[in-house]
């Protein structure tokens, strides 16, 4: 987002405000600061401006979706190596383990996400709020701003609805707060949170730019994503049509949708070194290599892709390979199908002979990019304890010698989550010709073949290509929650890595390993996520979620 500071600007208006002020003025201050930021179109935007920060927050590079890291991490797709208790470490295997270690205070605290949400709501409220009583531009351009405002807030209330389920709705009528709030059924959450879509939808601009201001499009794919969890196939089905009519495109090359300005990008949030706003997704990410060729000072590797989700990538001419000769447990020298799968295995994953930065990656045991072993190896220090790297969303072209932050772009929103929506809703909704066009759709981006499906079939195959298309994007947790499959998946489990030890005449052993020292355990309870104590000490009309006493 190309967003200017509000701060400066407020500063100095109240400043000369100040200086022409008598001494004895008791106009309360806040009131005078409110109504300044809210009297002209472009006070109104900077003050918005502060909003879209929450996109970052929420982002896949941040801690918000979950302290203990990427989400992915509690899934059988990405594996955190160090065995040390701290967050993008230990602590995401544990809560994968599950057992005693979830209670309620513990899954607040790792995954939860209540207090910060509602603080964040009530700024929003507050704005929307005040641009009602102060705002006295022109009309349309107070209905954008406040569409602004609503997308916002839909866009919270969904990341909290999805925890939580059933939650606390506080609209803009500030003088309706009351400290004793009982939370609302879920379904009636999901009717505010389509009424502050649809407002925004209905009342932002139109355009493809996916890091200016926001847009109907924007609005109309959260839509879209929002109506899945909410089980609402029509609206979700609507919404996405609304998009796929925009003019948006999916890119030609894979790899090229997570680039700044994407065709396919509908929303993205632009990171700016010279502006200090900057993450650190490259440092926690990189292959292990770049600390001594290129001066990582994170190390990288804290998270690394698992042998499970390798395996969930079709060879290019489709279907999946035969990959029983690198599970016996003895090691082989048959060389792995990577150079064999289709286009988004070598877009997403770094392996042991990929190319990167004009190197050789080395995961093969005391390689440059090392091999660890899970539990043994307690603080890896870079090297994967999978046999592989991260490659999606970390910048090939960063050099760390040069500076350390990253300022890649976050992509919130792209049109190919949005036709995987589309092609979900109309499979629910009885409409398999839509569906199986959409999966079409997608797998003809990366040359795959596709015969059309019917009934639990086609489901799996859209199931398919939203874990493959949208890998580590933030999606699969939260999808296997929604369909209620993680009970199943992930439960009674260990994740597998590719251990490669380099013979005396330079050629590979490969054995598939487990970096699992227990079982996984996906209890029911953690389809959704406690009340927080402190809501329910200052609370007197709510209780926790019967499955968390």
């Amino acid at each position: 987002m190309k967003k200017k500071t509000l701060y400066a600007i407020i500063l100095g208006a109240s400043m000369s405000a100040a200086s022409c002020t008598s001494f004895l003025d008791m106009t309360p201050t806040d009131s005078t600061s409110d109504r300044l930021v809210w009297s002209t179109v472009e006070y109104a935007e900077l003050a918005v401006n502060d909003f879209y920060r929450y996109i970052d927050y929420l982002s896949g590079f941040n801690t918000g979706q979950c302290l203990a890291g990427m989400t992915e991490a509690l899934t059988d797709q990405l594996k955190y190596g160090s065995y040390n208790y701290n967050s993008y470490c230990r602590i995401s295997s544990e809560i994968a383990y599950g057992g005693a270690v979830l209670t309620a205070s513990y899954v607040d605290t790792y995954l939860g996400n209540w207090s910060t949400m509602y603080e964040y709501i009530r700024r929003v409220n507050e704005g929307i709020y005040n641009l009602h009583r102060y705002g006295t531009f022109d009309p349309a351009d107070m209905e954008r701003i406040e569409a602004e405002m609503r997308f916002f807030r839909g866009f919270l209330y969904t990341d909290l609805i999805k925890r939580y389920k059933d939650v606390i709705i506080y609209n803009e009528d500030l003088t309706s707060i009351t400290r004793d709030k009982n939370v609302t059924p879920e379904a009636e959450c999901w009717n505010f949170v389509y009424s502050d879509l649809m407002y925004a939808a209905e009342h932002l601009p139109s355009g493809t730019d996916p890091d200016g201001r926001l847009t109907s499009g924007a609005a109309y794919a959260l839509l879209s994503r929002a109506m899945l969890y909410a089980e609402r196939w029509s609206d979700a089905k609507t919404a996405a049509e609304a998009v796929m009519a925009m003019g948006y495109d999916l890119e030609p090359n894979y790899a090229d949708a997570f680039r700044q300005g994407s065709i396919e990008a509908i929303l993205q949030y632009s990171y700016n070194s010279s502006t200090s706003v900057t993450h650190s997704f490259d440092g926690y990410m990189a292959p292990g290599g770049d600390r001594a060729l290129d001066g990582n000072s994170m190390t990288g590797g804290y998270g690394t892709p698992t042998q499970e989700m390798v395996e969930s990538y079709e060879l290019a001419e489709g279907g999946f390979p035969d990959w029983s000769p690198w599970h016996t447990g003895e090691g082989t020298d048959q060389t792995p199908p990577y150079s064999r799968l289709e286009p988004r295995f070598a877009a997403t994953v770094l392996y042991n002979g990929a190319q990167w930065k004009g190197r050789t990656i080395e995961t093969f045991v005391n390689g440059t990019d090392g091999f660890a072993q899970w539990m043994t190896d307690a603080s890896p220090e870079g090297r994967t304890v999978t046999g592989y790297y991260l490659r999606k969303l970390v910048d090939e072209t960063h050099s760390f010698r040069t500076v350390q932050a990253s300022t890649q772009p976050w992509t919130e929103l792209r049109l190919a989550e949005v036709i995987l929506n589309h092609a979900e809703a109309s499979f629910r909704s009885g409409d398999e010709a839509s569906a199986n066009a959409d999966v079409r759709r997608i797998r003809q981006r990366v040359g795959l073949p596709y015969s059309d499906l019917s009934g639990e079939s086609l489901m799996a195959a859209i199931r398919q290509e939203r874990k493959v298309e949208l890998a580590f994007e933030g999606h699969y947790y939260w999808d296997m929650r929604r369909w209620r499959l993680a009970e199943t998946a992930f439960t009674g489990i260990r994740l597998h890595g590719m251990r490669i030890e380099q013979n005396a005449t330079g050629g590979y052993v490969y054995t598939i390993v487990e970096c699992d020292d227990q079982n996984r355990n996906f209890p029911s309870k953690m389809y959704r996520c406690p009340i927080p104590q402190s809501e329910l000490n200052n609370n007197g009309l709510i209780s926790q979620f019967p499955e968390w006493n």
